[in-house]
């Protein structure tokens, strides 16, 4: 099986990297393409993979996958659709371009399937939402299923789930981050060297997201077995509840699903 991609940004980074480190491929396996004569260096050095300057060549595999960014998107199909076959599969991972855009871009019955995956990919630790075309047979499904969990978990969702799927998924790393470093900068301020605060933070959301998974308790269940009586934690959760964190958050996921909706 070979594997194109086209776009080698840290989306493609993190997959390319989740596929080899599972062992599922090797690197004369896969092949990207970028932009720039410098990504494409940066990329064969890091992975030792094929990289080209040529999209239709990067095309030239069993499974394409199109992860270019959303604006790009409609530019790099016109630049290859005459280039794929209806045996190929394309796999795109551009928040916000639905099947409907895809298939008519492509022209003609092409295996196309539309996923969002994200950065954790990087470690092993990603989740991929998939949703196929109907010219996708159940195996070729499980075999680009099988890719997507290489590199963590793959969940077949409707599409109408989508923009909801990067808000809570594609995107929230980043709100992720940012916790971890605003609990970081705290404990700094408490006097905790740099360093030393991250891994506390970092290791605390590692370790509290795998009692949500492992447990399958309620996170409301989990939070009130820290919440002791007059103690520290339930002080800090009031806090917490009167500066708007729920509502924060699910007002950044709303605005991040009406961009999707909208691009």
């Amino acid at each position: 099986m070979k594997l194109g991609f086209i776009g080698a940004g840290n989306m493609a980074q993190a997959m390319i990297g989740g596929v080899l480190g599972s062992g599922l491929l090797q690197k004369d396996d896969i092949i990207a393409s970028a932009a720039t004569q410098n990504t494409i260096e940066k990329v064969q050095k890091q992975y030792g993979i094929r990289t080209t300057l040529n999209n239709r060549e990067a095309a030239d595999a069993d499974i394409v996958f199109l992860a270019v960014k959303p604006a790009y998107c409609g530019q790099v199909i016109e630049e290859i659709k005459d280039t794929v076959s209806e045996q190929q599969i394309i796999v795109s991972i551009a928040a916000g371009k639905t099947m409907a855009w895809l298939e008519e871009k492509f022209g003609g019955k092409k295996k196309i399937i539309r996923t969002m995956p994200n950065t954790p990919a990087l470690v092993g630790e990603g989740i991929t939402a998939v949703c196929p075309n109907d010219n996708i047979s159940t195996e070729e499904l499980q075999s680009v299923c099988k890719i997507l969990e290489s590199f963590g978990r793959a969940e077949v969702v409707q599409e109408s789930m989508m923009d909801a799927v990067i808000a809570v998924s594609g995107s929230s790393p980043a709100y992720v981050f940012l916790f971890i470093e605003a609990m970081a900068d705290a404990a700094v301020a408490e006097g905790m060297p740099r360093a030393t605060a991250y891994q506390f933070a970092a290791q605390s959301v590692l370790g509290s997201a795998r009692m949500v998974l492992e447990t399958g308790k309620h996170p409301g269940e989990l939070k009130d077995m820290v919440c002791s009586p007059a103690g520290t934690t339930i002080e800090a959760v009031r806090v917490l509840e009167r500066k708007g964190l729920r509502g924060s958050v699910m007002e950044c996921m709303r605005v991040c699903a009406d961009k999707s909706r909208n691009m």
